[in-house]
């Protein structure tokens, strides 16, 4: 198979499809010859997206807290292409608060997109890839969930979360040819954790404790994703994969021998 187009006749399904990570990944799928169900509640930015990658994407509004929703993404899916392939669980909300000003509704709502969303999805996918003997599905989780930040209660404890639904996942559906593994993106430059648009030099000096020196783009994330969908990673199951610069592998002691200079 021409590795370029790893992916031919496969068809994924892609949740946060509309901007950020969810775009750059429709993006690697669609060059790697997939066909792809987007879908998104940012109905607008959404139908772009498709638009401007083509016929190969179709674009979908979905709440992916809503049980009934999930059920008709499937059913269109099949109806229309007799089979799923990939889902990549990406859609997903970011709240900076500490645990102290945190409202209730505010948590709830974090884990209901970031943990019930990602559950609903796996459930829905699981009888139609058992029947079909194999499947590959990818959770976007965070470097959150490894290394916690203050201000990220909510969203960490929910990408904590993620952890555990992949892992349970990888070992109910393995035996049936399903792998279920989870992406870890830290310092991601998206609308989501980059509003204020800063780009280059102004990007990178907020980063400079990571040892990349730099900031990650969402190319970099859908790289790992393409790559765990795919055959050449046929014995990858429950995988905890970064894609942080090594944000995760330490810190750095300045002034001792091996550190950046400031």
């Amino acid at each position: 198979m021409n590795d370029s187009k790893q992916l031919n006749n496969k068809v994924a399904i892609v949740t946060g499809a509309a901007r950020g990570i969810g775009k750059a990944i429709c993006q690697a799928f669609v060059d790697a010859g997939a066909t792809v169900i987007a879908t998104d509640i940012l109905s607008e930015e959404l139908n772009e997206m498709a638009e401007e990658l083509g016929n190969s994407v179709t674009a979908i509004t979905h709440d992916v807290t809503d049980e009934q929703q999930w059920q008709t993404i499937v059913e269109t899916t099949l109806a229309e292409h007799q089979k799923i392939d990939i889902l990549v669980n990406n859609a997903g909300i970011l709240l900076f608060s500490t645990l102290e000003t945190t409202e209730a509704k505010q948590f709830r709502k974090i884990l209901d997109v970031n943990v019930t969303g990602t559950f609903l999805g796996l459930q829905s996918v699981i009888s139609t890839m058992k029947k079909a003997g194999s499947g590959a599905i990818v959770n976007i989780s965070s470097a959150s969930s490894i290394l916690p930040n203050n201000g990220t209660g909510a969203y960490a404890a929910s990408k904590y979360a993620v952890r555990g639904l992949t892992r349970t996942a990888a070992l109910e559906l393995g035996p049936f040819g399903i792998r279920v593994n989870s992406v870890h993106p830290g310092a991601v430059n998206t609308p989501m954790t980059n509003p204020q648009g800063l780009s280059g030099e102004a990007l990178n000096a907020r980063f400079t404790f990571i040892p990349q020196q730099r900031g990650c783009e969402a190319k970099e994330v859908a790289n790992m994703v393409q790559f765990l969908v795919s055959e050449n990673a046929s014995y990858c199951n429950g995988a905890e994969m970064v894609v942080d610069g090594g944000l995760t592998a330490g810190q750095y002691y300045y002034g001792v021998p091996g550190a950046p200079e400031r």
